[in-house]
């Protein structure tokens, strides 16, 4: 019998991962890169489909990734220094949220199943549902609050 060796994510803490480890946690959902809504007196954030401006809806992916910050400076840098600073924005399905919190990856998460398209055949992704922010008045964002797909 064959004994399966532990995944990085099981044995490896996010604070010692590598940065491809890191970037590997990524599922490709989008949904980080979509505008958010806090109320002020509560702190709820409220998940809109508003993306970003540099969001590629086809492939929920960032256009820019790599310099991002140099058209959107505003665009969070997530790291293990900044968790828990920034989880209550972070979607339910995130892998670095659900690491962090203890909990496991789901199955359709490309990591486990081998192939980056699951997260959207899972129906989890922000593809094929967002409007550009360029294309709404900001007044107009509450108009556009979602559920997040899960």
């Amino acid at each position: 019998m064959t004994k399966l060796r532990p995944r990085f994510w099981e044995t490896v803490p996010l604070t010692r991962m590598t940065r491809a480890e890191w970037e590997a946690l990524c599922d490709g959902c989008g949904k980080c890169c979509m505008n958010k809504l806090e109320d002020e007196d509560s702190g709820e954030v409220a998940l809109t489909n508003v993306a970003c401006r540099l969001f590629d809806d086809a492939t929920c992916r960032c256009s820019q990734y790599d310099i991002r910050h140099q058209f959107v400076p505003e665009c969070i840098v997530l790291k293990p220094q900044n968790m828990d600073a920034n989880l209550y924005w972070m979607p339910e399905t995130c892998a670095y949220k659900l690491l962090w919190q203890g909990q496991p990856l789901f199955n359709w998460h490309p990591l486990i199943s081998g192939d980056p398209a699951t997260v959207h055949g899972a129906g989890v992704s922000m593809q094929n549902r967002t409007v550009p922010e360029f294309e709404i008045d900001e007044d107009d964002w509450e108009d556009h609050i979602i559920e997040e797909p899960t």
